[in-house]
């Protein structure tokens, strides 16, 4: 290895620049940081006929540093679309014969595990319910709500179009044509299935969103419980642990309403659907379903919020343990008139 040498030079000014220089024999690249007394920044400088300049941090460096969290989410949504879409793609254009009902849950866990991989510069929340929740118990900025929620929605839709470019020929093939889309109800051989989620025949509005809700909530309450350290906690192991909790989910709720919890899952691969010519069924299938899994995923996930911070969370980043369960920051302080004059959210 080299070794360092550094001069310091004081400028005559009010400035108070200080300037370094380091030189690496081994590599002959220089350094040079300049900054004010109390802090200074590192840039590369590279020869050039003998002078050096400073060299403007990248633009697209800017861009994505502006956009990362948006940036996270979105791929991150778009992989849990890949998989998802994907398994579900398999066993039904192979008539079972690439997997069954199981598989579907495994491939749905899988995409959320590696879906919360891909994200975590952001948080990993690829559902706009998690972020809703988080918005409510803990402190996340609402400010960044809308547009986690449109970064999750335009991943989803690009999921879900490459999934259909992937298995367009099977998908013509298993219709009986080219141009033949059909949705369940409606056919027997409909594959809009593979891209959003459609209700059993059987089922009641009113089932259809205690569905929703009750996985909803079950997935909202477990996603508090591994992220307490207070409790046990998952720690590094959260994603794991968020693959078997999706899978379960699936194993044992998924069958009646296939399990949407998450607006960007379903409205977004079902408007890809409608723009790919599946028509107005992807609408009006099961009595209007479309709507339940946009609803019920926010209230679902709130409740399971909810009940875990009153039963269980001790954090005071939570308004469950603030005065009066958070009402009092909800509506901010009183003035003496008995007006609200300010509110903290």
């Amino acid at each position: 290895m080299g070794h360092w040498t550094e001069t310091s030079i004081d400028s005559m000014s009010n400035t108070q620049k200080e300037i370094g220089v380091t030189t690496t024999q081994d590599s002959g690249s220089t350094s040079v940081y300049l900054g004010s007394k109390h802090e200074s920044s590192i840039h590369d400088l590279s020869p050039d006929n003998g002078t050096s300049a400073v060299e403007p941090p990248l633009l697209w460096s800017k861009w994505r540093t502006y956009g990362r969290e948006a940036f996270s989410e979105f791929f991150g949504t778009m992989i849990l679309i890949l998989f998802g879409d994907g398994v579900v793609a398999q066993v039904m254009l192979s008539h079972n014969q690439k997997g069954d009902y199981q598989s579907i849950s495994w491939g749905w866990g899988l995409g959320v595990m590696l879906g919360v991989y891909v994200s975590g510069a952001s948080g990993s929340h690829i559902n706009p319910a998690v972020t809703l929740a988080n918005c409510v118990f803990r402190k996340f900025p609402w400010r960044k709500f809308p547009i986690y929620a449109m970064a999750q929605l335009l991943g989803a839709m690009c999921g879900a179009a490459i999934v259909y470019g992937n298995y367009k020929s099977a998908i013509d093939v298993f219709e009986g044509g080219r141009d033949i889309r059909t949705v369940p109800g409606y056919s027997d051989t409909a594959t809009a299935g593979i891209f959003c989620t459609y209700p059993a025949d059987f089922m009641t509005k009113t089932g259809q969103f205690f569905s929703e809700f009750l996985a909803s909530a079950i997935l909202m309450f477990m996603i508090f419980a591994l992220k307490d350290d207070g409790n046990l906690g998952a720690g590094p192991l959260t994603p794991l642990a968020l693959f078997f909790v999706i899978f379960g989910i699936g194993a044992c709720f998924g069958w009646e309403t296939g399990y949407a919890v998450n607006l960007a899952r379903d409205f977004g691969p079902r408007l890809t659907s409608y723009m790919l010519g599946y028509g107005h069924e992807v609408w009006a299938a099961g009595n209007y379903y479309f709507w339940v899994p946009m609803v019920a995923p926010f209230l679902g996930c709130t409740f399971g919020g909810w009940i875990y911070d009153v039963f269980l969370y001790t954090g005071q980043d939570s308004p469950i343990n603030t005065p009066w369960m958070g009402l009092k920051r909800l509506l901010g302080p009183l003035n003496k008139k008995g007006v609200m004059s300010s509110s903290p959210v």
